[in-house]
């Protein structure tokens, strides 16, 4: 529904390194950046990010693309949807059709679950702001008791939300808004005495939850009463637009500055991220009122490997949270902790200290993960042997989440110092640690390639003889062979190749030998997606002329993402050709890219146009034994089997030669 001219200008304008920089850190390596893929779980980088290309790649988990498909992954949006996000950016207007009636029915429902928390926040905000009892109990809260100022509040879009049980849904069904979103989103709920509605964070003050890119997913609501039977907080349920184990509180403020200082700080709640933005300390997180979880570590793992976690002086629950230092090493991240002096916690401690003493004593109270643990547990041992029997335990457990054996070493022998207790049994523990845990999953992988290497060991066939089958068996699929020559075309399909025919050496083009050799026989891909790559580059080539390459941003910025998709693929892979079992057969060696191109290209269309005949063959026989058929259309087919046949040997000649 956006016009053309649109998407080029969107396209244009985006820098997928700022637009990708917005998830992931990336580090420049060379012409390109380089990161740990967002897409799946690693702990070295195999995700490049080139901009002079405009694309990036991950050569781990194989996706790939440009700037909008990328947000199309990471917001889980549509192609349109992701096209207006990367255009609100750069400040592009989109300019759209009408919809219609039909369209507007079929309007997605997250779509129209992210608007109503578009406008639920904007709504608590006002409300905060200018209604009387919104600036007199939620106002005076946020500015009298929690120190907070105008610029800190709007930032984080506090807001209130009216005491009348049901005034925000009214309000919200007034303003056209469907009652299903308001249950989906939770905003709303339903009475249990006569069947209406009401709303969820009625008299509290509102907390929008961001995801990472800034769109509200969710809001927290915090009761100013004293009343003990009313829950403190309330928060957003589940939904298709919100999962608490998958969202950390601020990141979408923080990010920028965790990547400058290359570290997060790990606090618990909503304020406490807050009051430490406001005293000048941005890259702080919190785990919105839950456990901390790995989609959550792994989230922040995009931006930075190094956590200091800040837990409150008088904190009662440090010991139950320690699970989380060993999820976050676990998954090879670094672990500082840092222990306020009581009762302090770190929205008061951000509110009665400046910016640099804040800083100042968390570089200077901060310890590593070890120390920590082992000071704080040695406190309940108090010399009793049993129990700093089960600390040694406790200890070991830690070390052995750690992925890098490096580090487990080092750590080792640093516990082994603090505990009294000799290295090589600390050693021993933590490999029998590691081999027992159903979740070591190098060890279960290394177990795994053993067994398979023995089994395929055991079965590999006898080396086969290089010879020629008479039958052609092309040993690949048609999706396979339709890639390989798509490959041809956008690698190569400029230059020129020297092809032998009969005696003679002729000049042939890629493209045109291609587009030559298809249009002859009138074969459409069956891939729409690879036929869509085709007929773009078909267009562009009889514009440019032979011999021209044709630009790649054609394709990666195909309007079709798919295209787009399958094209970053192709053009970033490293192989050479696809091998198909003709070519392992005979090991056919080339040695230059013009040598590659001379066998390859004929070769591969070769091996189409046979994959195609012997599918129209297979067709014509299965119509003659399963069909009744007068007797003109029996002669009919079977003069074309003949055709067939003909054509198919003639291809089988030609594959010997060009095989040979």
């Amino acid at each position: 529904m956006i016009d053309r001219e649109t998407v080029d200008r969107i396209y244009a304008a985006a820098n997928i390194v700022d637009i990708v920089g917005d998830y992931v850190t990336l580090k420049r390596k060379g012409v390109n950046y380089v990161a740990c893929c967002p897409f799946h779980n690693e702990k070295t980088p195999s995700f490049v990010v080139s901009p002079s290309k405009g694309l990036y790649k991950c050569f781990g988990c194989g996706k790939g693309g440009n700037a909008v498909t990328f947000v199309m992954e990471q917001e889980a949006v549509s192609y349109p949807e992701a096209l207006k996000i990367v255009a609100k950016r750069y400040g592009i207007e989109v300019r759209e059709e009408a919809l219609s009636d039909e369209e507007l029915r079929r309007n997605d429902d997250r779509e129209s679950m992210f608007a109503l928390n578009g406008w639920a926040a904007e709504y608590f905000a006002n409300f905060l702001h200018r209604d009387s009892e919104g600036i007199n109990v939620g106002l005076s809260y946020f500015r009298q008791k929690r120190g907070l100022t105008e610029a800190t509040i709007r930032k984080f879009g506090l807001g209130f939300c009216p005491s009348k049980g049901d005034r925000m849904t009214q309000d919200a069904l007034t303003a056209g808004y469907k009652q299903e979103f308001l249950l989906s989103t939770g905003l709303s709920l339903v009475s249990d005495r006569n069947g209406g509605l009401y709303d969820r964070f009625r008299d509290r003050v509102i907390f929008p939850v961001h995801n990472i890119s800034g769109r509200i997913v969710a809001f927290g609501g915090r009761t100013l009463r004293t009343d003990k039977q009313v829950a403190k907080y309330q928060n957003s349920p589940e939904s298709e637009i919100y999962s608490k184990k998958r969202e950390l509180y601020g990141l979408y403020f923080a990010k920028r500055a965790i990547q400058q200082q290359d570290f997060a700080i790990l606090v618990e709640g909503y304020l406490d991220v807050i009051s430490m933005h406001q005293a000048g300390i941005e890259n702080v997180v919190a785990s919105s009122g839950t456990s901390l979880t790995t989609e959550q570590i792994r989230l922040l793992g995009r931006f930075t490997k190094n956590i200091t976690v800040i837990y409150d002086g008088d904190s009662a629950g440090i010991h139950a949270s320690l699970r989380g230092i060993d999820m976050i090493l676990k998954e090879g991240m670094n672990v500082r902790v840092v222990l306020l002096p009581e009762p302090e916690d770190p929205d008061s401690f951000a509110r009665s200290h400046s910016a640099a003493e804040v800083r100042d004593y968390i570089r200077d109270n901060e310890r590593d993960f070890l120390d920590f643990k082992a000071r704080l547990l040695l406190k309940d041992a108090q010399g009793d042997p049993i129990r700093k029997a089960a600390l040694i335990g406790d200890m070991v457990q830690s070390i052995a989440q750690i992925p890098d054996p490096i580090q487990r070493s080092v750590y080792i022998k640093e516990c082994a110092r603090i505990m009294d207790i000799d290295e090589q049994i600390l050693i021993a523990e933590v490999a029998r640690k590691r081999l027992t845990s159903s979740g070591d999953r190098e060890t279960d992988d290394f177990l795994r390639r053993q067994a398979a290497a023995r089994q395929r060991e055991s079965e590999a066939p006898a080396r086969p003889e290089a010879e020629y089958a008479p039958k052609v068996e092309a040993g690949s699929s048609f999706e396979a062979l339709e890639r390989e020559i798509v490959k041809y075309l956008l690698k190569y399909g400029h230059c020129s190749f020297d092809f032998k025919e009969g005696v003679a050496m002729v000049a042939c083009n890629v493209a045109e030998v291609i587009f030559a050799e298809l249009s002859d026989d009138q074969i459409v891909f069956r891939n729409p997606v690879y036929a869509k790559i085709m007929a773009a580059y078909r267009e562009q080539w009889e514009q440019l002329g032979t011999g021209v390459e044709v630009p790649a941003y054609v394709f990666l910025n195909h309007i079709d993402p798919e295209v787009c998709n399958r094209s970053v693929d192709i053009l970033t892979s490293d192989d050479n050709y696809v091998a198909s079992e003709l070519w392992k057969r005979k090991e056919v060696h080339v040695e230059s890219e013009a040598e590659m191109l001379a066998v390859g290209v004929p070769k591969a269309v070769t091996l189409y146009k046979s994959k195609v005949i012997e599918s129209l063959i297979r067709e014509l026989q299965e119509r003659l034994a399963g069909e009744a058929l007068s007797e003109e259309e029996e002669s009919d087919i079977v003069q074309r089997l003949n055709n067939y046949n003909r054509v198919k040997v003639a291809i089988a000649r030609k594959l010997q030669r060009l095989i040979l």
